[in-house]
C-alpha cells in the first residue's frame, strides 16, 4: 500500500514542452523516497544547421535515469518518431519494460533490433482499449484519431485522482484507418472527474477544425487523374491513411504503385502486419518502373521535408539509381511544411522545377489535413473531459500560453504552463510548479550520445563559420630547425590573393611570433605552441577579416 504522506500526483515533462517534438513525460506518485514513476512517450527531434553532424536529438533522461529503480515502465501513445524514436537510444539508461499497441510495438521491435536490444527489452504488446495497472497507476487507453494508426490517449487513475494525457490527436469524423474517437470513454472520465488534462497544443492558434482524411482522398484521386506523366506523391511515411489514399488514387486511375524510400517500405510492412492495406494491389519494384508507360506509374516517395538523403531529394538531383522525373512529370506534396524545414523543401522544389517537373502543394489543392486539433476541437475535448486543471504540452512556449488562455476562457479553473523540467504537483485542489528537474538535450553523434553543449559541437560550429588552420614546426634546443608548415581547411582565397600567398604570410607570422619570445620561452614547447597559435590567428584575422580555428603542433628533437 502506498503511503499517503504526500498525497499528490507529479507530472514532469523532460521534452515536448516549449517545443514541438522530442516528447518525454513523467508521472510520479508516492512519497519522494519511494515515488513510483512511469514514462509516457520517449521521442526525438532532429538536427539543423546549428548541430553539424547531428541528425537526431533526444531528451536528456538524467532525472529519471537516476531513479530508474523506481521506474515501472514506458507507455507509448503512438508510433511517431517524436514520441517513440528515442526509446532505443536511451533504453540502456532506463532499463524498464515498454508497453505499446500492435502497430507501435511492431515498429518498436524493428528499432530495438537495429540497436541490438530486441532480446534485452521486455516489450509488452497491449490491445487497443486496454486497461492495466503499473504499481499505483491504473492506465486506460482511449482510442483517438491522428495521422498514424492506433493513436491513444491515456486515462491515468491514481489514489489521489485522475489525469487525462491526450498524446497527439484530432477529431476526424470519418477516419479512413482505425476507429473514430472514443467519445464515450472521454465523457465517462469527465463524469468521474479529471483533475488535470495534459493536452496537445500544436494548432491552438488555428480556428475551426483540422479536417477529415476522407476529403483528402476524394481530392487526391481527382488530382492524380488529371496528370499525364509519371506522378510522385511525397508524404509522411507514418501517415498510413495518407499512404492508403495515395495508393487508392493510383489504382483508381489505372496506375501501379511503387514505394520509393526505406521508411515507406518499413511503414507499409508494419501496417500489413496489423491487418491494414490488406486489399491493395501488390507494389511494383523500383527496377520495374521502366516497363510501364509514364501514365501508368505512381511513385510514393519519402522526402516531403527536403531531407537530403531521402528518396525525393536523390531523384531531384538525378542521383537515384532507379527513378527519374523529367518534364511532363508531377510531384504532389501531400504534406505540410514543418517550421524550420522551409529552406530544404524550397531547394528541393527548385531542383525539381529545373528538371521541368510540375509541383503541386497543399496551397494549390486540398491534399493535406493536419493531425492535430484546432481550436474548435480543443473546445470539444474540454467539454468531454471537464478537467479542473489544464496543462498544455506539445508546442512552443507561445502555443502553451495561448492554450492556457483558451482553457481559462472555457472556464477551466486552473491552468499551468510548463517548461521542460517543470515539476508539477497535482491534487484535487489544483496544480502548481513546485520545483525544477534537470532537462536538456542529448545529441546522437555517430555511435555516441553526447551533451548538447559538448565541445565537439562548438568546435564544428567554429569550423563551419571560420575554417581551420594547422601550423607545424620542429623545435630543437630553442631553435626552429624546420620551415613552418601551414595548412588550411575552409579558408577563403581570391584570384588577387591566392591561398599559397596567404599561407606563406601566415608562416612568416608564426616565425615572427617565435622570434619575439625570450630565450627561456623558446625552449618551452608549450609556450612556443601558444605564441605561434596566437600570432597566426591574429595575422589571419588581419588579412582575411575572420578568426579561424588554429592548431599549432610543435615537434621536439
Amino acid at each position: 500500500m502506498v503511503s499517503q504522506t504526500d498525497n499528490a500526483l507529479y507530472f514532469v515533462p523532460l521534452g515536448g514542452s516549449g517545443e514541438i517534438g522530442m516528447n518525454l513525460n513523467l508521472y510520479g506518485y508516492g512519497p519522494e523516497e519511494d515515488r513510483k514513476w512511469i514514462i509516457l512517450d520517449c521521442g526525438v527531434t532532429f538536427g539543423d544547421l546549428t548541430t553539424p553532424g547531428v541528425d537526431i536529438i533526444t531528451p536528456d533522461p538524467r532525472f529519471i535515469a537516476e531513479r530508474k529503480h523506481q521506474l515501472l515502465g514506458i507507455v507509448l501513445t503512438h508510433a511517431h518518431e517524436d514520441h517513440m524514436g528515442a526509446v532505443a537510444h536511451l533504453w540502456r539508461q532506463l532499463e524498464c519494460p515498454i508497453y505499446a499497441t500492435p502497430f507501435t510495438a511492431w515498429l518498436m521491435r524493428d528499432r530495438l533490433a537495429e540497436h541490438g536490444l530486441l532480446d534485452q527489452v521486455a516489450l509488452h504488446e497491449i490491445d487497443l482499449h486496454t486497461r492495466f495497472e503499473l504499481g499505483p497507476f491504473d492506465m486506460q487507453l482511449v482510442t483517438l484519431t491522428h495521422s498514424i494508426p492506433e493513436p491513444n490517449g491515456v486515462i491515468i487513475r491514481t489514489p489521489v485522482g485522475t489525469v487525462l494525457h491526450t498524446g497527439d490527436w484530432k477529431i476526424d469524423p470519418e477516419p479512413l484507418i482505425g476507429a473514430s474517437t472514443d467519445v464515450a470513454a472521454l465523457e465517462a472520465a469527465g463524469e468521474e472527474g479529471v483533475m488535470a488534462m495534459v493536452c496537445d497544443s500544436t494548432n491552438v492558434f488555428t480556428e475551426g477544425e483540422s479536417g477529415s482524411e476522407s476529403d483528402v482522398r476524394d481530392n487526391l484521386i481527382e488530382l492524380v487523374g488529371k496528370q499525364t506523366g509519371r506522378v510522385a506523391i511525397a508524404a509522411f511515411a507514418s501517415n498510413v491513411a495518407r499512404l492508403e489514399t495515395a495508393i487508392r488514387a493510383g489504382e483508381a486511375n489505372g496506375r501501379r504503385v511503387c514505394l520509393v524510400g526505406r521508411s515507406m517500405h518499413r511503414m507499409t510492412q508494419a501496417a500489413k502486419a496489423v491487418g491494414l492495406l490488406a486489399d491493395c494491389q501488390p507494389f511494383i519494384e523500383e527496377e520495374e518502373i521502366g516497363y510501364f508507360p509514364p501514365d501508368k506509374i505512381l511513385l510514393l516517395c519519402t522526402g516531403s521535408q527536403g531531407e537530403p538523403r531521402a528518396a525525393l531529394s536523390r531523384i531531384a538531383e538525378g542521383s537515384h539509381r532507379n527513378v527519374t522525373l523529367n518534364k511532363g512529370d508531377s510531384v504532389i506534396f501531400s504534406s505540410r511544411i514543418i517550421p524550420g524545414n522551409e529552406r530544404g523543401i524550397f531547394d528541393l522544389m527548385n531542383r525539381l522545377a529545373e528538371r521541368g517537373v510540375d509541383i503541386i502543394t497543399e496551397r494549390d489543392e486540398h491534399i493535406h489535413v493536419s493531425g492535430h486539433p484546432c481550436r474548435d476541437e480543443l473546445r470539444q475535448m474540454y467539454a468531454w473531459a471537464k478537467p479542473t486543471t489544464a496543462i498544455p504540452v506539445h508546442g512552443e512556449y507561445r502555443h502553451l500560453v495561448e492554450h492556457a488562455q483558451l482553457a481559462r476562457d472555457l472556464q477551466v479553473p486552473n491552468a499551468v504552463v510548463p517548461r521542460n523540467g517543470s515539476i508539477i504537483r497535482i491534487t484535487q485542489d489544483g496544480a502548481s510548479i513546485v520545483d525544477e528537474a534537470p532537462a536538456g538535450r542529448l545529441h546522437v553523434d555517430g555511435n555516441f550520445l553526447t551533451e548538447a553543449d559538448a565541445e565537439s559541437i562548438k568546435e564544428r560550429r567554429r569550423l563551419a563559420y571560420n575554417g581551420h588552420l594547422t601550423v607545424a614546426a620542429v623545435l630543437a634546443d630553442g631553435e626552429l630547425v624546420s620551415e613552418v608548415d601551414v595548412r588550411a581547411m575552409g579558408v577563403a582565397s581570391t584570384h588577387a590573393y591566392d591561398l599559397d600567398d596567404f599561407l606563406d604570410d601566415l608562416a612568416e607570422a608564426a616565425d615572427t611570433a617565435f622570434k619575439r619570445l625570450d630565450r627561456r620561452a623558446r625552449k618551452d614547447p608549450g609556450a612556443v605552441e601558444e605564441a605561434i597559435r596566437r600570432g597566426v590567428r591574429r595575422e589571419a584575422s588581419r588579412i582575411w577579416g575572420k578568426k579561424p580555428h588554429v592548431e599549432a603542433i610543435i615537434l621536439t628533437v
